[in-house]
């Protein structure tokens, strides 16, 4: 589903602020992967993640999709195929449009565009039963304009958007980080079922390492731009935090420096 062969990215070059940020990163995604993706602080996970949707440039290296090389690809063209969801609430949305008008700027996304305005009856009723399995009543509440919403529900919004129009990569940048604990818990429930529904390949950057065993079938750590540890199947579910610790420590030869991954 995605190769990524070799990619660097380094911000700020030729001055005191230089950071090598990625360094000859490469991974291979299986179609129906959901991989989880976590690591030190600084050490590259959201910026692989801008690499690949395209919202940062590469300074080498390759990114295949599907059997398309979209490395220099525009973010714009690479949204038709990927779907993104931030750490940001605030993001992925217009706050100023209803909630009908947002999803239906998510579901005409990979089609023509045309001076054609309004939503037919049956459309309105395609996110009426999307948003009922939400379970948070904003089936009820299509003429509500998004920045009226509460940041879970907002982001449970995003999630829908980015998959209702099915994706053939969907993106999970830390999208739970700016919640409360309880509303995280709804919104990675959500996440979970909404890929295992519709079978996605997934990647999600999370700070807590027990979601990051729990969720999905393969886990990925990053430490200093690049991928040191990755594990999959029976070998991932029977791991716990404190073993995923030492694995840390022993790979990179130093402690792990995150702090709310330690928090949480």
């Amino acid at each position: 589903m995605l190769t990524v062969t070799n990619l660097n990215k380094t911000f700020n070059a030729g001055t005191v602020n230089e950071k090598h940020v990625i360094k000859d990163l490469s991974l291979t995604v299986n179609d129906g992967d959901f991989i989880t993706i976590i690591g030190s602080n600084g050490a590259g996970k959201s910026t692989l993640l801008n690499l690949i949707s395209g919202n940062v440039p590469v300074d080498s290296g390759r990114i295949n999709l599907g059997g398309t090389d979209i490395t220099y690809q525009s973010d714009v063209k690479r949204a038709k195929r990927i779907g993104r969801v931030f750490q940001d609430p605030m993001m992925g949305t217009s706050p100023d449009m209803w909630i009908e008008e947002n999803l239906a700027l998510a579901y005409r996304r990979t089609g023509r565009h045309t001076l054609r305005w309004g939503i037919k009856p049956q459309e309105r009723e395609t996110y009426r039963a999307a948003l009922a399995q939400l379970n948070l009543g904003l089936e009820d509440r299509l003429q509500s304009k998004v920045g009226l919403l509460s940041g879970g529900q907002r982001q449970a919004v995003t999630l829908l958007m980015a998959t209702l129009q099915k994706p053939e990569l969907l993106l999970l940048d830390e999208h739970t980080a700016a919640l409360d604990p309880k509303t995280a818990a709804t919104v990675l429930t959500l996440s979970d079922q909404i890929i295992k529904e519709h079978n996605l390949t997934a990647l999600m950057v999370t700070h807590n390492m027990q979601n990051a065993i729990d969720y999905g079938n393969r886990l990925i750590m990053m430490h200093d731009g690049r991928i040191i540890f990755d594990i999959a199947g029976e070998e991932k579910k029977k791991l716990t935090v404190e073993a995923l610790l030492q694995k840390f420590e022993e790979i990179s030869g130093s402690e792990f420096a995150n702090d709310r991954a330690l928090l949480s």
